[in-house]
């Protein structure tokens, strides 16, 4: 089975391929202009580097958030119109639990953070067990040192909510909070594609019409419309 995969979570969006034998090919773009103006040209572009053409792909795969509501937008529809373009399966991975994979076997638990703006982040907590991560804390969006008061011993924290505030967090939990490496702040395609195929091979599809991002909250095109109502 070959999973096409899409990461538009944060400004470092890209496409991952795989099979059951691993990863087949990935590509990364750190987005200076919005990923609508580059997404179809790395799909394009992993496809040919892999030598398969659309039709070999079985199931597609997108990070489904928290995260960029623009991104989300972006990737969901991107993988919506892929699958009715060549009548295939969705699948929607958790951007928080794959970014998690980017430490298996980690003796820590592991706190991923996406800016949420306004002082904020997206954020969850994970532990390592029996092969996987189990949440500890499932996805929301508050201030970091918030999110961190009630943890104890050592955290591994990693990506941009993690940077940003990093000051704050030090403040909150001091050597408690260990940094991952700069190569390890941002998700990863690979993971998405990875994740999606566990779920793929486990039936766990979503049907593309009513498939939908997790924004955990409103927008604020969204708030401004409620205050006008």
């Amino acid at each position: 089975m070959k999973i096409l995969a899409i990461e538009t979570s944060t400004m470092l969006g890209g496409v991952a391929i795989a099979d059951e034998h691993g990863l087949i090919a990935e590509i990364r773009l750190n987005v200076k202009a919005t990923h609508s103006e580059r997404i179809m040209t790395a799909i394009d572009h992993v496809l040919k580097q892999s030598n398969l053409i659309l039709d070999e792909i079985d199931v597609f795969a997108v990070a489904s958030g928290p995260g960029s509501f623009t991104g989300l937008r972006i990737g969901l529809s991107t993988a919506k119109g892929l699958c009715y373009a060549a009548t295939k399966s969705l699948v929607l991975v958790p951007t928080l639990e794959a970014f998690a994979w980017n430490f298996p076997f980690s003796g820590f638990p592991v706190c991923p953070m996406l800016d949420a703006r306004k002082g904020e982040v997206y954020a969850a907590l994970y532990r390592w067990e029996q092969g996987g991560f189990v949440p500890i804390m499932t996805e929301r969006s508050a201030r970091p040192e918030e999110l961190l008061s009630t943890i104890e011993g050592p955290v591994v924290l990693a990506g941009e909510g993690a940077l940003i505030y990093q000051d704050r967090i030090i403040a909150a939990i001091g050597d408690r909070a260990l940094m991952a490496p700069r190569d390890k702040m941002v998700p990863a395609p690979s993971n998405i594609a990875m994740l999606g195929l566990q779920k793929a091979m486990s039936g766990e599809f979503t049907d593309a019409a009513h498939a939908g991002p997790l924004y955990i909250r409103k927008s604020e095109a969204e708030v401004k419309w409620s205050k006008k109502r």
